[in-house]
């Protein structure tokens, strides 16, 4: 669950659970099996963030308040309401499975509501009663980022649990979610630059939450879970369907399989089984959304089936001559050759079919930070002679392609 972005666009840094089959949110479908087991100038630094209080695995027996941080605030719902204007709709800042989101204004020192444009800005998320995440869902957010601290996953002040009322209170987002600037109509594109400084923002999230201190795994990584601060450091949202990962001599956590089409890896959604290079795959999905500039999966049309990014892009990716094509025509070829050629390779492991070849997200991390300590700014582009071709002199590839779904007739 994260925060905003300016309307009209949607809210899509809710909590993926279960919808199945042909449903859909934001052009991407859920994924969800009961068959297995169920238990933001660019800041290039490297802090090390650490736990503030011993981590306390998640259960979802916990009631509310049985083991709550106390660095939430617990806010009224009265106050709530206030602070976003009684939830009326000039402060409705995005809407999804999990509710629709509000901006609000409350005092930075006592959290007390207070007047629009004074205070500080946050996002307020309220839960729905027809919403078909829940209580628990809730609550894993609240503890995971109740405990858990680093500058890239964003950051939650606070609760209300009154009476039947749900509802979360983040800091503001205010550029929004990586998907909105990736896809967005009439969004103005992000440079070469800024997608690498989001890659590295986002491998160092990742890193974090698999490091032995935090051992979570976040299971829904996409585009719309990652949003930006005014610097465009990225920050990961939506803790709805994280889960404590393996520990001791277990080597997967079993689970219904759940998360959205395109981005899961392809071992877990056949067994259930989890683990943290789950999340490795769907960052080399991430790292190619931001390569291609192309959707892990295109809306749907009637009559046809689709092919993933993946598949579209993979042939494409171990050939350093090739791998050009896939570059998204609106930078302009302002990239580094090179640098494109890197980042795409590392997609490539990332993506691998066997997850014990993948890298770990400490190694996906190390990688980028070095690629952003060696590899130049790329040159200005000379004036372009023909249309989507780039400095490169590649000509770029349209996909990923629909293929017709063959019927009984045609048979």
């Amino acid at each position: 669950m994260g925060i905003c972005w300016p309307k009209p666009a949607k809210c899509a840094h809710v909590s993926s659970t279960n919808l199945s089959g042909g449903s859909k949110t934001h052009g991407k479908t859920k994924l969800e099996s009961t068959s297995s087991t169920r238990k933001s100038p660019h800041n290039s630094s490297n802090k090390q963030c650490v736990v503030h209080k011993p981590y306390t695995p998640v259960s979802s027996n916990l009631k509310v308040g049985s083991s709550i941080s106390s660095n939430l605030k617990s806010f009224s719902f009265s106050d709530l309401k206030n602070a976003s204007k009684k939830f009326q709709s000039e402060t409705l800042i995005g809407e999804g499975g999990f509710g629709c989101v509000f901006k609000g204004w409350i005092d930075e020192n006592t959290f007390a509501p207070t007047k629009p444009g004074a205070g500080i800005v946050v996002a307020i998320k309220k839960l729905k009663a027809e919403s078909f995440q829940g209580h628990k869902e809730w609550l894993a957010e609240v503890n995971y980022l109740g405990q858990l601290h680093h500058e890239n996953l964003v950051k939650l002040i606070g609760y209300c649990a009154e009476a039947e009322n749900r509802l979360l209170v983040y800091e503001f987002m205010p550029r929004g979610s990586l998907e909105n600037h990736l896809f967005g109509k009439g969004v103005q594109p992000i440079s070469w630059a800024t997608r690498m400084h989001i890659a590295r923002g986002i491998a160092r999230g990742l890193s974090y939450l698999h490091s032995l201190n935090a051992n979570v795994i976040y299971r829904d990584l996409k585009a719309s879970n990652i949003l930006l601060d005014s610097d465009y450091n990225a920050k990961l949202s939506d803790f709805g369907l994280a889960r404590d990962g393996p520990t001791g001599d277990n080597t997967h956590v079993s689970t219904r399989v759940i998360g959205t089409q395109g981005y899961a890896a392809p071992e877990y959604v056949a067994t259930g089984r989890l683990t943290p290079k789950s999340d490795v795959y769907s960052f080399g999905v991430v790292l190619l959304e931001l390569l291609s500039g192309r959707r892990v999966l295109d809306e749907e049309v009637a009559g046809f089936s689709e092919e993933t990014l993946v598949e579209w892009a993979k042939p494409f990716l171990s050939d350093n001559r090739k791998m050009l094509r896939i570059m998204d025509t609106r930078l302009g070829g302002q990239y580094s050759k090179k640098g494109a050629q890197t980042a795409a390779a590392l997609a490539l492991q990332c993506l691998h079919t066997d997850p014990k070849n993948r890298p770990s997200m400490a190694d996906v991390r190390v990688s980028l930070e070095q690629l952003h300590a060696t590899i130049d700014t790329p040159r200005t582009p000379p004036q372009q002679s023909q249309e989507k071709v780039d400095v490169h002199g590649i000509k770029h590839m349209n996909g990923p392609r629909k293929a017709r779904v063959p019927t009984a007739n045609s048979r």
